[in-house]
C-alpha cells in the first residue's frame, strides 16, 4: 500500500482535498471528504473480493480517493467533476508510481463510474460503492435532499 500513502501525501491530492472542503463547508448533504473516499474504497474492495474480481487493492484504493478530487474544480467551472478529475488523477498516479497501464485503467473507471452499471467491471464498482456507501437512512438533510427515493439507502447493503 507504499504507492496508496503516496497519493494521501501527494501535494496536489492535499491540494484538492482542502479546496473541496472549502468549498462545502456549509453543505448539508453528503461530503466528499478522505472519509468518504475511504468508505468507498473499503466498499470496493470487499465487492471485488466477493466477485472475485482480479483488481489490486491499491488500485481499488487509488480509484477511490481519486474519483471525487475533481469536485474542487467543478465547483468552479460547473463541468463535470469526473471530467475535471481526469487530468490530475493521471498525474497523481504517475508521480506515484503507477504504470501507464494502470494509470489508464484507474482514471477510466473514474471518468466513468457515473455512467457506468453496476454490473460494468472497475467502473461500475466505484459507482456501486460510491452510491452505498452513503448512509441516507441517518441523514438529518434526507427531507432536503435532491435524491430519489429509489436511489436512497435506506439501509445497510453490501
Amino acid at each position: 500500500m507504499n504507492r496508496v500513502n503516496a497519493i494521501l501525501n501527494h501535494e496536489m491530492f492535499q491540494m484538492y482535498i482542502k479546496k473541496i472542503a472549502i468549498y462545502e463547508k456549509e453543505r448539508i448533504f453528503c461530503r466528499h471528504d478522505i472519509e468518504h473516499s475511504l468508505s468507498v474504497a473499503r466498499i470496493m474492495y470487499i465487492q471485488s473480493l466477493e466477485k472475485r474480481m482480479d483488481i489490486k487493492k491499491d488500485m481499488i484504493y487509488a480509484a477511490a480517493l481519486l474519483h471525487d478530487i475533481g469536485r474542487a474544480s467543478a465547483y468552479e467551472t460547473g463541468k463535470p467533476h469526473a471530467i475535471e478529475a481526469e487530468i490530475p488523477a493521471k498525474t497523481i498516479l504517475k508521480q506515484c508510481g503507477y504504470n501507464a497501464e494502470e494509470t489508464e485503467h484507474i482514471s477510466s473507471a473514474i471518468l466513468n463510474h457515473h455512467h457506468a452499471n453496476d454490473e460494468e467491471g472497475f467502473g461500475g464498482l466505484l459507482n456501486y460503492a460510491d452510491k452505498i456507501s452513503r448512509n441516507c437512512f441517518l441523514c438529518s438533510a434526507s427531507n432536503d435532499c435532491n435524491w430519489s427515493e429509489e436511489k436512497r439507502n435506506h439501509g445497510v447493503t453490501v
